[in-house]
């Protein structure tokens, strides 16, 4: 006695579709822990003088196709002069850092590293 099994290529079909999400949930979910830990750290080194660099931050995740593609900047017209290690600049905030930016994602690649293979784990 035997019995014909129908739907398994759909039951694939679907099983691939979730794995599919779930990778690509897990991905979306640990490029924006790398953005939070590295514009934390930018956001320590950033200059304050009357705090329109620092609220002017922000995050973006770009998802095309298969490429996730993270981005953190500051949306003032002055911020690429503050950052720029050419013009010369005193800073009130004892932590303040040309190259701001760069320096805190550098700073934090070891806690970044550690959080894109804890959530991609999961």
């Amino acid at each position: 006695m035997s019995a014909k099994v129908r739907g398994i290529s759909q039951a694939k079909k679907n099983l691939d579709a979730l794995i599919g999400e779930i990778q690509g949930r897990k991905a979306v979910r640990a490029i924006q822990s790398a953005l939070i830990i590295g514009s934390s750290q930018a956001a320590l080194y950033t200059p304050i003088d009357t705090s329109t660099l620092l609220n002017s931050q922000f995050r973006e995740i770009d998802a095309n196709g298969t490429k996730i593609t993270g981005r953190v900047g500051y949306s003032a017209n002055y911020a690429i002069y503050v950052h720029d290690p050419n013009v010369p600049q005193i800073f009130r905030r004892s932590t303040a850092q040309k190259e701001f930016l760069t320096k805190g994602f550098e700073d934090m690649k070891d806690a970044i590293d550690s959080a894109i293979k804890k959530e991609m784990s999961l």
